[in-house]
């Protein structure tokens, strides 16, 4: 894996698109949301933890999570401080990953995955008075959550929350809701490992119902195999509503593009479309998608401040446009 920068990723990043929303801090996996006509960007919190580079992860070692807010998204970014950190949450030993948060009656609600003392990831939930936080924790994970990246989605009144990932997000140990240590990806030729979603009880702290398969279909309405790495799920969820229909969007982890489906309800099946964004510099993609006084934004994080470090991301953000069928163009973070 390499960690600095290439001939042609520096080449690449004099043609960038967009640039760090901060620059004192590394941020990562940016969950936006317009609260009160302001934007607040919930993102990771990259350190240099000094851990060794493996395919679980590992060396993502973040410890707290840090609000980001903007006036509007050509606006500077406040970095508000510290919200949350892992030594303030009972369950949490170490890696608090991708975030996100909602709101309900004047409440916010920050949602977090981090590994327990067992190394098992669960999905925590802090609630605080205001968007930038602080936040409390509360005592126990969510009750039936797994894996990491929760992305909470508001659809007549009900929240929803879509969450999992492969590989180091250890969603390839689970069938069924249930954890066993054996299990792993399946076969090239079966159908590949889905995100999940479960709708959120009144008070947003748990599960109302047993999470559920984001099914992923292809154009012939068959799920997508596992084997379609370009195309088939990996981790990083979001979901947006535009012009009624339902867009699922993930990232597809080892081949590095950031995807999308479109359904008819909050549950799916989807069925595939596109590529939004094509690969960044650095290993991991994750983003969200947001509209703000009418146009609409892609948050996404990629490497360049830090000259390629895997570990060490930027936030940034780029408009997205749809075309007159609902199809998202492509976006190119480099501008080819």
């Amino acid at each position: 894996m390499p960690e600095q920068l290439t001939p042609a990723e520096e080449a690449a990043l004099q043609r960038a698109i967009s640039q760090p929303l901060v620059t004192h801090i590394y941020t990562a996996d940016p969950s936006a949301h317009v609260f009160d006509g302001k934007i607040y960007v919930y993102p990771s919190h990259d350190i240099e933890a000094g851990i060794p580079f493996n395919d679980n992860g590992d060396h993502f070692g973040m410890e707290d999570y840090r609000v980001l807010s903007m006036d509007s998204p050509d606006s500077p970014a406040t970095d508000h401080g510290v919200a949350l950190h892992v030594k303030d949450v009972p369950w949490a030993e170490r890696q608090m990953w991708a975030p996100d948060a909602a709101r309900k009656d004047g409440k916010y609600y920050l949602y977090f995955p981090a590994k327990k003392a067992d190394g098992i990831f669960q999905i925590g939930v802090a609630v605080g008075n205001k968007p930038e936080g602080p936040f409390t924790p509360e005592p126990k994970p969510i009750e039936g959550s797994y894996s990491i990246d929760p992305a909470v989605f508001e659809d007549h009144g009900e929240h929803y929350m879509y969450f999992g990932g492969i590989w180091g997000g250890q969603l390839q140990k689970y069938r069924n809701n249930s954890y066993a240590a054996g299990n792993e990806e399946p076969a090239d030729d079966q159908p590949a490992l889905t995100a999940r979603v479960a709708r959120l009880t009144a008070d947003m702290k748990g599960f109302a119902e047993a999470p559920r398969d984001v099914v992923i279909l292809d154009e012939h309405g068959k799920p997508l195999l596992a084997g379609d790495h370009d195309r088939r799920y990996f981790e990083g969820p979001w979901m947006h509503k535009y012009k009624g229909k339902y867009y699922f969007s993930y990232s597809t982890g080892n081949t590095h593009f950031l995807c999308y489906a479109v359904g008819d309800n909050p549950y799916g099946p989807f069925t595939y479309q596109g590529m939004i964004l094509t690969p960044v510099i650095g290993w991991t993609t994750h983003h969200s998608i947001v509209e703000f006084k009418g146009r609409w934004f892609l948050y996404y994080h990629d490497s360049s401040l830090s000259k390629g470090i895997t570990h060490l991301r930027s936030v940034k953000v780029t408009e997205l446009h749809y075309d007159e069928d609902g199809r998202i163009k492509t976006i190119d973070p480099y501008g080819l």
